[in-house]
């Protein structure tokens, strides 16, 4: 049967040409598919048959484009871990196109670990395996929480080896998929610049291309800002209500189509921690659990200096009125968590003492060092009309609780009204609200090393499975949903670059 290659429709490289670079990715020895996200290329309108044939794995390893491809390097420039640094741009990626899916939705084809482009700064373009399967199992897990994410399409080894601290390492390359990959660092490029030409050209892009609706209204670049204010907000509320801590949020790394990029150093939650961080070149913990909703707000501070220029001799005003934007985050970001929370704990949102309930529940949780995805899930077990009596363990059961945790757990049941038919609907909802699966820092770490020293890939596959349907109980893989021993707490996270 005849296979289909994608059609592309490449509406970011007909922007002024400063705004990237052409650049081929660079071949690679021996290519060889590791996997295929199957589900995101029918989403995406593409042909499965054709992405697993000799022809799709060539295209992302490098070695033949389809028609149509136009590959290129984005420049950006970010402040990282505060400091700014005015030329980053894809050093070890490519936009190789954008596809169309069958709703009418754009998306980017990407490349990551393709091979040198003029923004390398001496590195060699190149990734190692283990990040790219680390980018594979979080990013297609955070899709199925529900949480807006680049995605993975398909992970392709290349037959060479990556020179890390040293070490030879095996090479793959990552086909990512995303709304854009278009960057608060990206804006701030052309800020720094000055050069209000490209810096308009990619607003306008922008607004067309993810916002619309704002495109005839009065003050656009202003309106574009609250709405990804809002999108910001509510991103980050997700990543708090599902312990994920992303470890290098950085300008360069927060997208404007507000999707989750760059899972280098990234990690999950085990024991409550409201300073925990792992990624071990955070030194100051920066970029720690409590501090991701304020570095958002840093970030789009960032973003509105960017965008200042577009306002022309109306600066003074649109400082003021870009301030007054920034200031709502707070707003946004507080109404989306704890609307977030609420379904957590299965409390209705008119419920005045929510927050409160929700504070001292996390005061007990890092006292008694619960984990953080456990003490939610038996929550919903014994919230749940059909489990209150059954052979539940319960929450108490598990984890070192204080005895004022007695007071904690009636006050939540009658708030959240347990044991009331008008509940039941709200209560059983608390399933898809708690996973019982998550990608465990250390079940990560242990089918990336068979990967990487074994060429073993049968345990990713069965975890990148296991994590398609995280709110379901699998029976069988309890092992993905149990927490570290002791001896198996992942202490660092890496980047990978």
């Amino acid at each position: 049967m005849e296979t289909r290659p994608p059609t592309f429709d490449n509406s970011y490289a007909r922007l002024p040409e400063r705004l990237f670079a052409r650049v081929d990715p660079t071949p690679s020895d021996k290519p060889e598919l590791i996997r295929l996200n199957r589900e995101l290329g029918i989403e995406l309108g593409l042909d499965p048959a054709w992405l697993a044939s000799q022809a799709g794995i060539h295209m992302v390893s490098g070695n033949g484009l389809p028609p149509g491809a136009e590959p290129i390097a984005m420049a950006y420039a970010g402040h990282q871990f505060g400091s700014w640094n005015p030329q980053l741009g894809d050093g070890r990626a490519l936009l190789l196109g954008e596809v169309v899916n069958p709703a009418g939705e754009r998306f980017d084809i990407h490349l990551k670990g393709s091979g040198r482009t003029p923004y390398s700064r001496g590195g060699d373009g190149r990734a190692a395996l283990g990040p790219v399967l680390r980018e594979y199992i979080v990013s297609e897990a955070m899709a199925a929480f529900g949480i807006p994410t680049t995605r993975t399409l398909m992970a392709v080894a290349t037959g060479s080896p990556v020179y890390r601290d040293g070490w030879a390492l095996p090479g793959a390359v990552l086909a990512r998929v995303a709304r854009s990959h278009i960057r608060i660092g990206t804006l701030e490029y052309f800020a720094a610049r000055q050069d209000i030409e490209a810096l308009r050209a990619l607003a306008d892009h922008v607004i067309a291309r993810h916002f619309p609706e704002v495109a005839g209204l009065a003050q656009p670049y202003l309106a574009l800002f609250d709405a990804i204010t809002r999108r910001q907000a509510s991103l980050v509320a997700q990543w708090q209500n599902i312990g994920f801590i992303h470890g290098v949020m950085n300008t360069d790394n927060m997208l404007l189509s507000g999707e989750t990029i760059d899972y280098g150093p990234c990690a999950f939650m085990d024991e409550f921690n409201p300073a925990q961080k792992y990624s071990s070149i955070d030194h100051a913990g920066r970029y720690a659990y409590r501090n991701q909703p304020p570095i958002a707000h840093w970030n789009l501070a960032c973003l509105a200096t960017a965008l200042l220029p577009l306002f022309g001799e109306g600066q003074e005003a649109a400082t003021e009125a870009l301030k007054a934007t920034l200031d709502d985050f707070v707003g946004y970001f507080e109404a989306a968590y704890q609307a977030g929370l609420n379904k957590k704990l299965g409390i209705a949102d008119s419920v005045a003492e929510a927050k409160a309930l929700g504070n001292d529940l996390f005061e007990l949780m890092a006292e008694a060092r619960c984990d953080f995805t456990l003490t939610f899930r038996r929550l919903a077990e014994l919230a749940n009309p059909d489990a209150l009596n059954a052979a539940s363990p319960g929450v108490s059961s598990l984890f070192r609780f204080p005895d004022s945790f007695a007071n904690w757990l009636e006050r939540w049941k009658v708030l959240a009204v347990v044991g009331s038919e008008d509940a039941k609907p709200r209560l059983a909802a608390m399933f898809n609200a708690n996973p019982v699966f998550i990608p465990r820092n250390h079940r990560v770490e242990e089918v990336i090393k068979a990967a990487v020293e074994e060429s073993n890939f049968a345990p990713i596959h069965q975890l990148v499975d296991v994590l398609k349907h995280p709110y379901d109980d699998q029976p069988g893989f309890g092992q993905f949903a149990a927490p570290p021993l002791p001896e198996q707490v992942v202490q660092a996270t890496f980047c990978g670059t």
